[in-house]
């Protein structure tokens, strides 16, 4: 089984989130979108609903989304930033959904989400796409999330929290910090 890893290159990030969107696939496109900022594993991601970003009340989209991790059971409460609001604006144009119904909603089956197969095929296929040459997987999207906080010097241990890390330790094996960290040394040139 081979090791995903986070995207590491800005322009490769770039690539993958405006894949879809610019084929017009704007359910695919709101799916890495989502990954890439929000840091949700694709359990989670899958289980997301209409009303969980939308409220269709006052016709606007949530601020935040808060739900109960599959995996931890843990609550977790999620700002939705900028760049997943203009995704759900694009493909709520697209649609008329209704709050109960599942955000990535599958073409085949009447009601039901899309499934992990499916959620690793379409970031698999945008990847080959773009000639991405790190293997990728659905854990890649949140990978390069924790990835990029910490190259941008967010704190280890806020980046910590937000995975639900037992540990720093965990945390820096997750995202592939410490062979980053000796790989800069090694290339340092000394003399």
């Amino acid at each position: 089984m081979k090791t995903v890893e986070p995207i590491r290159n800005k322009k490769d990030i770039q690539a993958i989130s405006k894949y879809y969107q610019q084929l017009g696939q704007f359910r695919n496109n709101l799916l890495i979108i989502t990954g890439l900022h929000t840091a949700l594993r694709i359990s989670d991601i899958l289980r997301l609903t209409w009303s969980d970003v939308y409220n269709f009340d006052t016709n606007t989209y949530n601020k935040h989304i808060t739900l109960v991790e599959k995996k931890t059971g843990k609550s977790k409460t999620i700002a939705l930033n900028r760049q997943v609001i203009q995704a759900l604006h694009l493909y709520f144009k697209t649609q008329n959904p209704a709050p109960k119904e599942p955000l990535f909603l599958s073409q085949r089956k009447t009601g039901k989400a899309i499934s992990r197969i499916q959620a690793y095929r379409i970031i698999r296929s945008a990847s080959e796409a773009i000639k991405l040459c790190t293997h990728v997987s659905c854990h890649s999207l949140r990978k390069t999330f924790g990835y990029h906080a910490w190259k941008n010097k967010e704190s280890l241990a806020v980046i910590m929290d937000i995975f639900n890390h037992s540990s720093l330790a965990i945390t820096r094996r997750y995202l592939g910090i410490c062979q980053d960290d000796q790989d800069k040394l090694y290339l340092r040139q000394w003399c």
